[in-house]
């Protein structure tokens, strides 16, 4: 199992009122440059939010949302000083609840 961290907002806000796009590039070229694996993902309308342990985080959510997941909780946790209005978290996957981290929902 692998530990997954998150940051997650409405899709408006994250594709619209943040640079998000700009600074995923900016981590893709640092990425590529110190010849690193892309350990981070840009998921629309997550399905791991329906997990039960994720209930609180759910109710937040009123509108479609977008996450960025990674296995770098430094990175997230840097994403949340950055962007300020997101909700960060963890879960480990696969779990009981959580088959595929990276799974969208069609909308």
């Amino acid at each position: 199992m692998t530990k997954y961290y998150f940051a997650i907002a409405s899709q408006d806000f994250l594709l619209n009122e943040e640079p998000v796009e700009e600074v995923l590039r900016e981590r893709i070229n640092h990425y590529k440059n110190i010849k690193k694996i892309i350990d981070f993902w840009l998921v629309m309308n997550p399905t791991f939010i329906h997990a039960p342990e994720m209930n609180i985080i759910k109710k937040q959510l009123t509108k479609p949302a977008a996450a960025i997941i990674s296995e770098n909780q430094v990175f997230i946790n840097w994403l949340k000083l950055r962007l300020g209005f997101v909700i960060i978290g963890e879960f480990t996957s696969p779990s009981l609840h959580i088959l595929n981290p990276l799974e969208s929902e069609q909308s």
